[in-house]
């Protein structure tokens, strides 16, 4: 495949929040090396750019992109329920895969893993060309993303905060290339999962500039601190933009990508007392410091399944007998997750005051989306703390939209994360491009009983950890033990068959159905249940059918693979 170095970059949405740095400049191997700009795919039709005048009156898109948050934590944001109360709201929303990169590259792309090929979060040595920004780019993912044909198409796109894994800068070394489809790019490194110094980008002449973002030192004031807190940064970079363009006449598309409520990376804190999960500092004291709940209130009572016993979630062999179990490691303590989940709620809280922002800023022509890369588990169903399962806590994330037609309430259709490149590119008057799997959301903005889809498909490639992965150093062998599968998901069940043979060219399938019409948890593996045979054996053949969908890179896909959600 052919290779291309410039044009604009940053594939991953966040909340953010600027704060005063100083731009750097180099030689070399500094800051403001360039290539040149990569051309866009040709699947990107020109053809179909309007006059200006027609351009101008297409709507604005914002789109924020949470980290690692799951659906425990909805309840403490306010911006979430009012976008409930005012816009559309999508209860059985999915990833492709619980896992950031994997499940950015599909975002992007409208794209399921297997055409893609970004399977895992890095490209360490075990797992070389699967995952990461190598992996996405060498797959050519950077040209078929919708920003891409949206820019074509006389938006303004801009990018602030959280990328892709890999997609870094190291002092001494080049920047990265940058990528197609961006007109403002700010990237923030992944060193600001501490929360502090780190370093993000701005684009210049179609060449990538480096801008420093130190931290106080530890006798700084709180308030200070806070000014300089990665969430803080990404955020009034983000209303800068907002507020730039809001007055402008052409339409322009923002995606906000935070870093909240992911745990910082490092054994070691940046201040002194900063918990796995760091907050701004405003937010770690006080009766309502996790949002709209206090946080003595939020308890395992708000993790379902946890405490629930593992054995019967054990896989089971095609013919019914017990397979492997892969889930087997300490079950993560009481304590410890009611602390991680309230300090996940207060870290959540720089996120929700953002989206407040946005939400008052925004003119009546531009829609707001909030959504997330993927969910967390905090020790439900026998599991310590991390992603990468096809559970609910792990894989259903929310979905919010406001913006002009938008009619208020949930909708039924079943959606996955690859319906909004198609979204975005409807919404701008554009043909979804033939290789997106995803289907569109716009008609359902207007219709909420509308129900064209009630099924969504997971891919899973195991994760070899080397030490690189951002979780490793807090999950350990968390997503390590995460065995390959594929699943389908509806509104009521989930069907996953897991691969329980690590081997490379073996495979071991063992199966897992669950039922979610009494519980909100996988409480019991009823593959083998003579009462579940009808609703397993439907789900099977959509599996079956599933398999057969084979297309990668620019291929268009098949109406019959259209249709397998249907």
């Amino acid at each position: 495949m052919r290779r291309f170095r410039g044009a604009v970059a940053g594939v991953c949405l966040l909340v953010l929040t600027a704060c005063g740095a100083t731009s750097g400049s180099g030689g070399p191997d500094g800051p403001d090396d360039a290539v040149p700009p990569r051309t866009p795919s040709s699947a990107s039709a020109v053809a179909e750019l309007e006059p200006a005048a027609a351009r101008a009156k297409r709507p604005n898109i914002v789109v924020v992109m949470l980290d690692d948050f799951s659906m425990d934590l909805v309840q403490t944001m306010r911006s979430v329920q009012r976008m409930r109360r005012t816009g559309a709201s999508y209860p059985h929303s999915f990833v492709t895969d619980s896992l950031c990169c994997v499940s950015r590259s599909s975002f992007f792309t409208g794209q399921y893993p297997h055409q893609t090929g970004v399977r895992t979060n890095t490209s360490n040595s075990g797992t070389s060309g699967l995952g990461g920004w190598p992996a996405y780019d060498t797959n050519g993912n950077p040209e078929r993303a919708f920003n891409v044909r949206l820019q074509e198409a006389g938006y303004h796109t801009g990018f602030v905060g959280k990328f892709l894994n890999e997609y870094e800068w190291v002092a001494g070394r080049a920047l990265p290339p940058v990528v197609p489809g961006w007109t403002t790019f700010n990237t923030v490194f992944g060193s600001a999962y501490d929360g502090w110094d780190f370093a993000s980008t701005t684009l210049a002449g179609q060449r990538l500039q480096l801008v420093q973002h130190p931290a106080p030192p530890a006798s700084a004031s709180n308030a200070a601190k806070d000014k300089a807190y990665a969430g803080t940064v990404i955020g009034d970079l983000a209303m800068d933009f907002v507020t730039a363009h809001e007055a402008s006449d052409a339409p322009y598309f923002l995606e906000v990508s935070l870093y909240a409520p992911h745990n910082r990376v490092n054994p070691e804190p940046h201040y002194a007392g900063d918990p796995l999960f760091p907050p701004m500092f405003r937010d770690r004291t006080g009766p309502r410091s996790c949002g709209r709940v206090a946080c003595r209130k939020l308890t395992v009572d708000d993790l379902p399944g946890f405490g629930d016993q593992r054995r019967d979630n054990r896989p089971r062999l095609a013919n019914g007998k017990q397979a492997r179990a892969w889930n087997t490691v300490r079950t993560l303590p009481v304590a410890a997750a009611v602390r991680d989940l309230r300090d996940r709620a207060r870290m959540a809280q720089s996120a929700d005051r953002l989206v407040s922002r946005i939400l008052r800023t925004v003119g009546p022509n531009t829609y707001v989306v909030l959504t997330s890369d993927n969910g967390f588990h905090l020790g439900q169903n026998g599991m310590g703390r991390g992603k990468g399962t096809p559970y609910d806590t792990d894989v259903r994330v929310p979905l919010l939209v406001t913006g002009p037609g938008v009619l208020p309430g949930p909708r039924r259709e079943v959606t996955s994360n690859i319906d909004l490149a198609p979204t975005f590119e409807e919404l701008a008057g554009l043909t979804p491009a033939p290789f997106r799997s995803g289907l569109s959301l716009v008609p359902t903005l207007s219709r909420p009983a509308l129900v064209r889809q009630s099924y969504a498909f997971l891919e899973h490639t195991q994760q070899t950890l080397t030490g690189n992965d951002p979780d490793a150093a807090f999950t350990g062998s968390e997503l390590d033990r995460i065995p390959s599968f594929t699943a389908v998901r509806s509104r009521t069940a989930l069907l996953a068959r897991f691969d329980l043979d690590p081997r490379r060219g073996k495979v071991r399938w063992g199966y897992e159905y669950y039922s979610y019409r009494k519980n909100r948890f996988e409480k019991r593996n009823s593959f083998a249940a003579t009462s579940r045979r009808d609703e397993v054996a439907a789900l099977l053949a959509k599996l079956a059918a599933f398999d057969g969908c084979r297309e990668s890179g620019d291929q268009p896909v098949s109406a019959a693979c259209r249709s397998v959600r249907r």
